[in-house]
Formats: structure tokens, C-alpha cells, sequence
């Protein structure tokens, strides 16, 4: 047949071409158990949200003002100015919390409440996360401007008389510090009086120095009385604006919100695990997945249950189970491309074993003959032939047909080195088997003769079709030799299982090779993982329950 590959564009260019849609068809299938998961965490946050106790905030406002320099006495400074961020320290310090606490002892709040805010205010203050009472503040560059203080309490009473007291404890502190330098002018003040005292009361002392002393003393007694009185005048920068007043609504909790924030999230989240998925696993999953490769995806099988197999055999399993219109469109596909070819050969492979080649060669093979086609099977598996095996489940009494020639070999080792006398089972009425024989390692040996497809030829002729059952074309070198003298090669998919990746160097050693690719089968429609059986060079068994090679 003719090389259906896009032959302008190489693979990898192919591959990324279409890397946005293999992405979107990943989250797409996907999206409906992301969007069940983001109605249910949403629906959740919404009743979560609901039976938290609600919060209420109020605020209330202070106004700070620089104070004009000025001196008394010249040993009075004026109070300084709150520095940026200072009353935001003073806010989280032991000082004003403590003071908080005191008062919320003594407020006429419900003693549960006060203990509430009390025990929340005393943890936070001892892990420096102090949320209960808040600061913002709006100032210009000279310092001036309005701080806003926020108190939050489980109801609308307690949250203006946290704030209101918040409020008023800050006011103590700025008034307080503002104290500090008058009551400073107070200490010098008087240690000053005191000095001019002891002076004036030591002998000897001349009388202008003493006349000097009793000058001095009284201005610093004048200073003292100005001093004394401005300290009962003083107060901060800070002055209260508006007072807190009971809030109407809560802030907290926000039922609809919050579920429209987690719903966005679980969304979010649920499309980026999806698209990493995609990414990181690759595997084929539906057809539009190996449109990839320019080549026609000649049918898609559903899984039969393991169950059926192992009791019924897979002929038996696929009857049963309705798999007759599934093989129909692979069938009438199959049959459709290769009126374009020269010849009947079909070779039938895998990327790699276990996903189910030998089950489909043995189904389809089945299929055609209900049809009124006769097929025969080779099974060239030499190192591992398991078609007789499919068959003997079927059925365990066989009898043997003549192929060519009279009498001689019995499977296919035998049957290449001597082609003119094969006999081959006959599995079902029109549908007759040439196994593959006892294991083989140096199966390439027999393979490899110039004639093979004559002879292949030459076994064909009395029969509709010949289906050849080949080594997965990634485990060994065997499929690309059988694939070079056959009139097409299908391969076989396993959804969920075989990688995109798999495939590409699938499609480039058989490019290389010259193997004519018919098209793909996506086989086992459903995701499930399943055991197989290691190609190596050793060629050994693992454990697995037989579903075709």
C-alpha cells in the first residue's frame, strides 16, 4: 500500500502542531467530573459558611496634628510627633492591649462575650498576631492625618464596645507620652530648686552671689509653678473624631461568596491537575488522539469483562457481549482500504504486549467468517504464540486441514523451512490456524528469507484473507521483517494504555522500515490497567490473566 504519513511534515512537527488540541481533548474529558467536584465543594463552602458565628465590625476615627515647636523655660520641650507606624506598634504592645483587657473586665458586656474577647486578645497578644483590633491609617508627609481603629466581635454591642475602648486606650497612651516631657521638665525643675536650696544654705556665702541664688530661685520656682500647670493642660497629638457605632450587618460569614471563591478555585485547580495529566500521561484515549499520525483508525473494540474471558474464551466472550458491530466497522473498513492494495496479507501488531492484538486477530478472524470469508491465521509470534491457545478455549477438539502439499509441518517454525507440506488447524468452520509452535529465541533466523511473502502468498490463495499475528513492533525486530512482506499492517491501541509516544516511534521505525501502515484500532474502550507479559531477552511469562498478546 502507499505511505499514508504526512510526508512534507516530519512527526515531532506533526506532534506539536496539534500539542493545544491534545490538551484541550485531555481537560474536555475531564470536565465533567471537574465541574460535578466544583458544584459540590462550592455547595459544601456554602453550608460551612453558613453555620459559622458571625463577626461584626465596627470602627471608629482619631484625627493627629503636628504641635507647634515652642519652649518654657527653656528646659520645656513640646511632645513629638508620632512617627510613622508608631501607633500601629503601640496598638499590638502589652500596654495598650492590656489596657483593653482591663476595661473589657469592667464593661457592662455578657460575661460570655467578654470572656470570649478576652481569652482571643490575651492569645493574640502572646502570639504577636493581633486581628481581634485593627489600625489603618491615611496620613500626608508632614504626619497629619486620620487613623481608623476596627474592633471585630461575635455581635453588633461588643463590636462598638471593643472598638470604642480600643479607641480610648490609644488616647491614654499618645496622652501619656506626651506627659513624659513635661513631667521630665518637672524631675530637672525641682533637682534644680533643690541645688539653689543647699547653696543658699551653706555658710560664708558672699551676698552677691547670694542675691544671685534668691533670683535664680525664684524664676526656677516660676518655671516650676508654669511647668506644673501645663502638665494638667497637656494632651497628645492624637484627638477622637467619630466614635464607633453598632454595625447592621456582619462582615463574616459570607455564605455566597465564599462558595463562588471556591468554586473558582476547585475550577481552576481541577483544569490545571487536568492539563498537567494530560501532559505528563499522553496516552491515547479516543480516536481524535491518533489523528495525530495521518492514518485512519479503522475501528474502535470495547473491553469485555475478565470475567468472560477466563470462563468463556475470547471467541465465545465477544459473541456473547455484542462486539459483532464493532468488528463490522472494522471489517467493512479493513475491507474498504484494502480494495486499494494488491493482495489479502493483514499483519496485525502492537507497540507492546497486552493490548490485545492476539484477541483481536482471533476476533476479527471470527467475524470475517460469519461472513462467508475464509481466514487463516498464522501465528508468527515464534517466541511466543498464543493464538492456539485463544482457540483451544473455544474449542479443545480440532482436526487438521491441509495447507500445501501433503502431510509435513504442523506449526510455523516447521512450516518455514519446509512451505510446500503445512497442515493448519481448523479452529471454526472457515477460519483455520497455523500456530506459531514451541518458544523460539533466535526467531529472526527463520524470518529472515527473501521469499516470504511469496510464500505467504502462495498459503493465501484458497483463502479470503490472511490475518498474521506479529510480536509487538517495539519489543522486537520481528514485526518490521514480517511487515515488509505483507499488503498492510493494522495496529492495535489500547485506550488509556498506549502512549502517544509509543506510537510516534512506532510510526518512524516503520517508516524507515517501508512497512505499509493500513491504520490504527483503538482497542478495550475503557480505562482500566491490566498486567502484561515482558518481550525481553529472556522472553519470560509474568503473571496476568490471558486477554490476548
Amino acid at each position: 500500500m502507499s505511505d499514508r504519513y504526512r510526508e512534507n511534515q516530519p512527526l515531532d512537527t506533526v506532534e506539536n502542531e496539534i500539542e493545544l488540541g491534545v490538551l484541550w481533548r485531555g481537560i474536555r474529558r475531564r470536565l465533567p467530573i471537574i465541574l460535578a467536584l466544583t458544584f459540590l465543594i462550592g455547595l459544601l463552602t456554602y453550608f460551612w459558611s453558613r453555620s459559622q458565628p458571625r463577626v461584626y465590625e465596627a470602627s471608629s476615627s482619631l484625627i493627629t496634628v503636628r504641635p507647634a515647636d515652642g519652649v518654657v523655660g527653656a528646659t520645656l520641650l513640646p511632645a513629638s510627633p508620632l512617627p510613622v507606624g508608631a501607633l500601629d506598634e503601640a496598638l499590638r504592645g502589652s500596654t495598650v492591649v492590656g489596657s483593653v483587657i482591663s476595661a473589657l473586665n469592667s464593661s457592662q458586656l455578657a460575661l460570655t462575650t467578654k470572656k470570649e474577647l478576652v481569652k482571643a486578645l490575651q492569645f493574640e497578644l502572646q502570639s504577636s498576631k493581633i486581628s481581634t483590633i485593627g489600625l489603618t491609617s491615611q496620613l500626608d508627609q508632614g504626619g497629619n492625618g486620620v487613623y481608623t481603629i476596627t474592633g471585630q466581635a461575635p455581635s453588633a454591642q461588643s463590636a462598638r464596645v471593643l472598638t470604642n475602648l480600643t479607641t480610648q486606650a490609644l488616647l491614654n497612651w499618645d496622652e501619656n507620652r506626651a506627659l513624659l516631657s513635661v513631667q521630665r521638665a518637672l524631675k530637672v525643675q525641682r533637682s534644680q530648686l533643690a541645688e539653689i536650696d543647699q547653696q543658699l544654705n551653706a555658710a560664708g556665702l558672699p551676698d552677691l552671689e547670694r542675691q544671685t541664688l534668691i533670683t535664680t530661685r525664684a524664676l526656677t520656682q516660676r518655671n516650676l509653678a508654669q511647668t506644673s500647670i501645663l502638665a494638667q493642660a497637656t494632651t497628645g497629638s492624637l484627638s477622637l473624631v467619630s466614635p464607633a457605632i453598632e454595625p447592621l450587618n456582619p462582615i463574616a460569614p459570607k455564605p455566597t461568596r465564599n462558595a463562588i471563591l471556591a468554586s473558582l478555585l476547585t475550577l481552576l485547580l481541577g483544569l490545571g491537575i487536568a492539563a498537567l495529566l494530560t501532559v505528563t500521561d499522553r496516552t491515547i484515549r479516543s480516536e481524535e488522539d491518533l489523528l495525530t499520525f495521518g492514518l485512519p483508525t479503522l475501528g474502535m473494540i470495547p473491553r469485555l469483562r475478565k470475567r468472560d474471558i477466563v470462563l468463556m474464551g475470547i471467541v465465545r466472550a465477544a459473541r456473547q457481549a455484542g462486539l459483532y458491530e464493532a468488528i463490522g466497522f472494522l471489517r467493512v473498513n479493513l475491507l474498504s482500504n484494502m480494495d486499494t492494495h494488491q493482495g489479502k496479507c493483514i499483519m496485525v501488531s502492537s507497540t507492546a504486549p497486552g493490548e490485545g492484538k492476539s484477541s483481536l486477530t482471533a476476533t476479527l478472524a471470527d467475524g470475517m467468517a460469519s461472513s462467508g470469508q475464509r481466514v487463516l491465521i498464522i501465528d508468527a509470534d515464534l517466541r511466543r504464540g498464543t493464538q492456539q491457545d485463544v482457540w483451544n478455549k473455544y474449542q479443545r477438539q480440532h482436526e487438521w486441514q491441509q495447507l500445501v502439499g501433503e502431510g509435513g509441518a504442523r506449526n510455523l517454525q516447521e512450516a518455514l523451512r519446509d512451505p510446500e507440506n503445512v497442515q493448519v488447524i481448523e479452529a471454526e468452520p472457515n477460519v483455520y490456524l497455523l500456530p506459531a509452535g514451541p518458544g523460539l529465541h533466535d526467531s529472526l533466523t527463520l524470518l529472515n528469507r527473501s521469499d516470504l511473502g511469496e510464500i505467504f502468498k502462495r498459503w493465501g490463495e484458497n483463502y479470503s484473507i490472511v490475518l498474521i499475528d506479529s510480536p509487538p513492533l517495539l519489543a522486537l525486530a520481528d514485526g518490521l521483517v514480517l511487515g515488509r512482506h505483507v499488503d498492510g499492517v493494522i495496529l492495535v491501541t489500547e485506550a488509556g494504555q498506549t502512549t502517544l509516544q509509543a506510537v510516534k516511534q512506532v510510526m518512524r521505525r516503520t517508516k524507515e522500515a517501508k512497512v505499509p501502515m493500513m491504520g490504527f484500532v483503538l482497542n478495550k474502550m475503557t480505562q482500566s490497567s491490566r498486567e502484561g507479559y515482558g518481550y525481553g531477552q529472556n522472553y519470560s511469562y509474568a503473571t496476568r490473566v490471558t486477554e490476548g498478546s
